[in-house]
């Protein structure tokens, strides 16, 4: 057990000091953020499905694929709805004043604290149904992790923060992920309930991919059919479930 700590905490940490990315995307013009970004959407959103599918669902169900695993992955679907309303609702109908732009933060900071803190469940729940699934989650975690950190620390330079503290406040959120693990590792030593806690992670995984990144894809190209930039897209979403895929190999 004392193995899994470890490579969970270390895990975290990593995923943790994706957060002062903000500062390398400073010196890049926003034109190739944009495009570099929208291609890593794309691996991105491979990644976690095939996390999603090819690692954490099968050791969830390794059991059986019981009506509680169903429901564990609904809940994971609804969770991660009810989380990303929270986060939505820093795009309130407030008219823009001084002031508001730092409640825009703030909610931001909040809505990230939340989405950590699950990263980190997810995490540690992947590590107690063995290292190497522990592995590819983390790899999955920090694919997703670096486009929504960047954007997270614009976010809060929009909202009057200057640099330094932009960063700390972001790396301050992203610890939530370590109480994350530290819960899920405690909760999964209780009898017959990792597989549920995956369960859960898959849930999440697919919700995410499939409301938040496949759909920002979309958008970037809605007038354009299935165009080049569509088919770099789908190259780097075959790509991402190709590295997940390939991940087998150190089972």
């Amino acid at each position: 057990m004392l193995e899994i700590w470890l490579y969970s905490m270390l895990s975290v940490f990593l995923v943790s000091i994706i957060s002062l990315i903000g500062v390398f995307t400073l010196a890049i013009k926003d034109s190739t953020l944009t495009k570099i970004l929208l291609y890593f959407v794309s691996f991105s959103a491979g990644a976690l499905l095939g996390d999603a599918f090819i690692h954490l669902l099968p050791d969830a169900v390794e059991s059986g694929f019981t009506v509680q695993i169903s429901l564990a992955i609904l809940f994971g679907i609804l969770f991660s709805f009810v989380v990303e309303k929270v986060v939505h609702w820093r795009h309130c109908h407030i008219p823009v004043s001084k002031d508001h732009p730092h409640t825009f933060a703030y909610m931001n900071l909040f809505g990230d604290g939340v989405h950590n803190f699950i990263d980190g469940l997810i995490i540690g729940a992947s590590y107690i149904a063995s290292i190497p699934v522990g592995i590819a989650t983390t790899l999955a975690v920090i694919f997703h992790e670096i486009p929504q950190e960047i954007g997270d620390f614009g976010v809060l330079l929009h909202g009057g923060f200057g640099k330094r503290k932009a960063l700390f406040m972001n790396f301050l959120t992203a610890l939530t992920a370590v109480l994350g693990t530290a819960a899920a590792l405690l909760i999964g030593n209780m009898r017959g309930s990792n597989p549920y806690l995956l369960a859960f992670a898959v849930g999440t995984f697919i919700y995410i991919a499939a409301t938040d990144l496949i759909p920002e894809l979309h958008r970037s190209n809605v007038c354009e059919g299935f165009s080049k930039t569509a088919l770099i897209q789908l190259i780097f979403l075959v790509l991402g479930i190709a590295v997940m895929l390939s991940l087998l190999l150190i089972e």
